[in-house]
């Protein structure tokens, strides 16, 4: 089926032309091929966009570590229904924090918790275990500030001694699960986690401009952020450090599966298409495809997922570190229940339509527009043109 992209080319020149965002690039994909891939505007406010631009991906981190979970379950090192104490110790101490005190939970946490959001681990906010756990990042920031950082072990350690925001399973909040999942990975595989990825995913669909830092050799490749100042106008986001990803021409001591990989869009792309091929891509296994159909089905359903999420997920339930369409007509888009894909804090977005076998990788570095408005229009312009 031919697409004509002369609305979508029209739809970005003139968002890019009004500075939103400065630079960006979008592949498009149908029945396995790529059927619409450009850039636009620029890295920094003065270089083109390139094909090879490198872009911090932030949650767009968390598929790809729901990928390598996936694999160690196949592979019989995981199961998903165990206790995380059973992979790690220190966690049979975890306490949960009620009303400003701490209580034993109500159960364990367990592996599939963490995939699913539903673990009680938070991120930082104002809540007593947000405050906790946001004393830990921050403490973690100042240490790699200061050339001394906590390993991802040691991380992972001081998150054990922070409370739960609520018991396991109680109900779903986006949170740090996956970096605590990174972590498992680690202990089952007994390799460090980035080499587990390298090994397991990433050499294997030639994904080599995706790693935890970008080579020296490839710096002029790194997009620069960009953020909406308090008067409205687009401007650099200088020193970006959210969730410790300070490290970014050295391989960090920390690696956080939540937040932490650096990619081109192509990379991406050959993720994606992996995923839209059931867990293959061009002869490459990567996952069987009942793991694949179990990662995108919608285990938390959006009614459990509405009261801790975004307006932009209406109607959207939550997979394995994913989302997933579960009720079309609430959400205001096009495309149909079952899409899958998720987003980062810089603006790289991700989704899968396998009714209409069609997927959009969306990449930008704008904070806070992962899954804005912007992402909205241009995945419903898309999906009109089928």
């Amino acid at each position: 089926m031919d697409m004509d992209f002369d609305k979508l080319d029209s739809f970005i020149q003139d968002n890019v032309s009004k500075g939103f965002p400065a630079g960006m690039a979008v592949n498009v994909i149908h029945k396995g091929k790529t059927v619409y891939s450009s850039t636009f505007g620029t890295m920094d406010g003065e270089r083109p966009v390139r094909e090879d631009s490198i872009y911090r991906l932030f949650s767009l981190t968390k598929p790809i570590t729901a990928t390598a979970v996936m694999q160690l379950v196949e592979n019989g090192k995981i199961e998903l229904d165990f206790p995380l104490k059973w992979y790690y110790t220190p966690f049979s101490d975890l306490m949960v924090s009620k009303d400003g005190k701490l209580e034993k939970p109500a159960r364990d946490v367990t592996i599939l918790d963490l995939l699913t959001m539903r673990s009680g681990f938070k991120y930082p906010d104002d809540t007593h275990a947000g405050k906790e756990m946001g004393r830990i990042w921050g403490e973690q920031t100042e240490r790699i500030r200061n050339g001394d950082p906590w390993t991802t072990a040691q991380f992972i350690s001081e998150m054990a001694k922070a409370p739960l925001s609520f018991d396991p399973g109680e109900k779903w909040e986006y949170g740090s699960s996956a970096d605590v999942l990174a972590f498992v990975i680690e202990q089952v595989s007994d390799m460090r986690f980035s080499d587990y990825l390298k090994k397991n995913i990433f050499d294997r669909l030639d994904m080599y401009d995706t790693d935890f830092y970008v080579p020296k050799e490839k710096a002029d490749r790194l997009m620069t952020c960009y953020r909406f100042d308090e008067n409205g106008k687009n401007v650099k986001h200088e020193n970006v450090n959210e969730l410790c990803i300070t490290d970014v021409f050295e391989p960090p001591v920390f690696e956080s599966g939540g937040a932490g990989l650096f990619s081109t869009i192509g990379d991406y792309t050959k993720f994606v298409k992996m995923l839209m091929g059931e867990g293959n891509k061009d002869g490459i296994h990567i996952l069987g495809r009942n793991t694949v159909s179990f990662m995108r089905q919608c285990i938390v359903p959006s009614a459990v997922t509405a009261p801790a999420c975004w307006e932009s997920m209406r109607g959207q339930g939550y997979g394995a570190l994913m989302r997933v369409m579960e009720k079309r007509t609430k959400s205001g888009m096009l495309y149909h229940e079952n899409t899958y894909g998720w987003d980062g804090l810089l603006g790289c977005y991700f989704s899968i339509d396998p009714t209409e076998e069609l997927g959009l990788v969306l990449f930008m570095q704008q904070l806070y527009q992962g899954c804005g408005d912007f992402a909205r229009r241009m995945q419903n312009l898309i999906w009109g043109l089928l």
